[in-house]
C-alpha cells in the first residue's frame, strides 16, 4: 500500500514537473518560430491532453487495474472516437497537420509562397495559419484558405519579397483603387 502510495506521488510531481517543462518548451519555441499567441496555446492544450492520458493510464497501472479491464475501456473509447471522426476524416487530419507546420513548417506569417498546384495559381502572402488552414491573401487581394493537410502534401516556393512573387506570377496584380483614381 505504502509502495502504492509513493508511486503515486512520484508519479504526480513528475507529471506536473513535465507539464510545465512541456508547455514552457512549446511557448519558447512558439515565441523563437514567431507563432501567434492563440496557437501556442492550442498546441500547448493538445500534447497536455496527451501526457495527461498517459498519465492517468500509468496512475491506473498503480493502482492495479488489470490490462484486460484498461484495454476494454481504451478500445471502447477509441471505438466511439474513430467512428465520429471516420465521418470526419478531414478534421482530423487537418489538426494533426497543423501540430505537424506548428513544430516543422519552414514559412511564417508574412512569407511570400506560391503553393504549385495545377489547377490554380496560389500565389500570396501568409496571413495566418490556424489549427485547420493557412490563410494566404493573393497578389489581386482575394484571400485563400488553404487546407493544412493539402499544404504538406504540395510543394511551397518560398519568395524573400513580393516583388519576386510577382515575377513568378502568371498573372498581373489589380490596381489598387486609389491607384486608379490617382491614375484618372
Amino acid at each position: 500500500m505504502m509502495i502504492q502510495v509513493g508511486l503515486i506521488i512520484l508519479l504526480v510531481v513528475g507529471y506536473v514537473f513535465t507539464s510545465r517543462f512541456l508547455k514552457s518548451f512549446i511557448v519558447l519555441l512558439g515565441h523563437k518560430k514567431s507563432v501567434n499567441e492563440v496557437r501556442v496555446t492550442y498546441v500547448s492544450k493538445m500534447l497536455n491532453l496527451g501526457f495527461t492520458a498517459i498519465f492517468v493510464l500509468l496512475v491506473c497501472l498503480v493502482l492495479g487495474v488489470g490490462y484486460g479491464q484498461l484495454a476494454i475501456f481504451f478500445s471502447s473509447v477509441f471505438a466511439v472516437v474513430g467512428v465520429a471522426l471516420f465521418a470526419q476524416w478531414s478534421i482530423l487530419s487537418n489538426i494533426t497537420a497543423s501540430l505537424i507546420i506548428f513544430f516543422s513548417f519552414p514559412y511564417r506569417v508574412g512569407d511570400w509562397v506560391k503553393v504549385v498546384d495545377k489547377d490554380d495559381e496560389i500565389l500570396g502572402q501568409i496571413l495566418e495559419i490556424s489549427t485547420f488552414h493557412v490563410i494566404i491573401q493573393r497578389l489581386s487581394g482575394d484571400v485563400v484558405t488553404y487546407p493544412n493537410s493539402l499544404i504538406l502534401q504540395k510543394a511551397v516556393v518560398r519568395f524573400a519579397n513580393k516583388e519576386e512573387a510577382q515575377a513568378m506570377s502568371q498573372f498581373t496584380e489589380k490596381p489598387n483603387k486609389t491607384e486608379e483614381s490617382n491614375a484618372s
